[in-house]
């Protein structure tokens, strides 16, 4: 891709075709120094950002120039991005065997300042359109895709999501043609078009969903051993502890009564968003909107909920309390 070919001396070269740097390393310290300039540059204007496709390992792509960085803004996520897509193009019979492709993101989120893509490079070319990626029957498809989008939404990291996949669009990408927004007149992508707009709401409403991305202060795992059942959970946090929401994913069809997960505090919780609503094509399984959480410890948690999982569904819940006044420092107020 652009920035790695500029990186390195040997990219996509064949031994006696580039000549090593003058430290010997491969290097390319020009195209470094390059980049470095141009993104302080750029970032001379106020809200400017720079963003890297960059596929290889290179460390400190969106870190500052002053901390020896590229100085970057953000950088694709490639790693989270094919593993997810290798996991959900999966029959979900299979998809207990390879939980790791689902998570192991995680250990490197932090890293770098991710952003989440799903660009036209994938949708093209053969790979398909996203929903067409999706095993099963129409509404398995539908439902997947959803699953697909709340996870990555819930994921750290910022989003790209490229054209028609927000209305399920079933051709690849081409150049030459617009997206096939006739699809629209069928009630089934109206329904997946709905579902996209009430995952931006809740994405826009949510602090906890964009806040802390780029720390690990803002994620937490709750369960991700149950890899029979194709279920993890998490809880993402706002810059303030005590606004959050708990995520609860099932990637496999089978739907679940009374599953127990641990939260952080016991009392009333709202299901604020549920995958799996009618007015997103779903079967509308879930919790009606409203679950009480017991001072029942449960996965490291002072707390826990039952819950009804619906299948192929994601579950978003929140704290039905009011957040506390913030607190303004001795100083500020004098």
């Amino acid at each position: 891709d652009a920035v790695a070919s500029m990186l390195y001396l040997d990219y996509s070269r064949k031994p006696g075709e580039w000549i090593p740097n003058i430290y010997g390393g491969n290097e390319n310290l020009a195209a470094i120094d390059f980049l470095r300039k141009t993104n302080e540059l750029v970032h001379q204007v106020p809200g400017a950002i720079t963003v890297a496709e960059e596929s290889t390992a290179f460390t400190g792509v969106s870190r500052p120039v002053y901390l020896n960085g590229l100085g970057f803004t953000m950088k694709w996520n490639m790693g989270w991005m094919h593993d997810m897509l290798h996991y959900f193009e999966r029959d979900p019979i299979f998809r207990k065997y390879h939980q790791n492709d689902i998570t192991f993101s995680m250990i490197y989120a932090f890293t770098e300042n991710f952003v989440l893509p799903i660009s036209h490079d994938e949708l093209v070319y053969g790979k398909r359109a996203l929903l067409n990626k999706m095993p099963g029957d129409e509404w398995r498809r539908f439902a997947n895709a959803r699953a697909f989008l709340s996870f990555m939404y819930g994921h750290p990291g910022k989003k790209l999501l490229f054209m028609g996949c927000e209305f399920g669009q079933t051709a690849e990408w081409n150049s030459e043609s617009q997206i096939e927004w006739w699809l629209l007149q069928f009630p089934v992508h109206q329904r997946f078009q709905t579902f996209c707009a009430g995952l931006n709401d809740l994405y826009r409403s949510e602090p906890a969903l964009y806040e802390v991305d780029f720390q690990g202060s803002g994620f937490e795992w709750i369960d991700f051993h149950d890899a029979e059942n194709c279920i993890i959970s998490f809880v993402r946090y706002a810059k303030r502890r005590d606004d959050y929401l708990v995520f609860v994913c099932n990637f496999a069809p089978a739907p679940h009564l009374d599953y127990r997960i641990g939260v952080p505090e016991a009392g009333l919780h709202r299901e604020i968003f549920n995958s799996d609503a009618e007015s997103f094509g779903g079967s509308n399984m879930g919790n009606g909107g409203m679950v009480n959480a017991e001072a029942t410890a449960s996965h490291g948690r002072p707390a826990s909920v039952c819950l009804t999982i619906p299948p192929l569904g994601v579950i978003v819940l929140k704290p039905n309390r009011p957040l506390a006044p913030m607190r303004v420092p001795e100083r500020i107020r004098s």
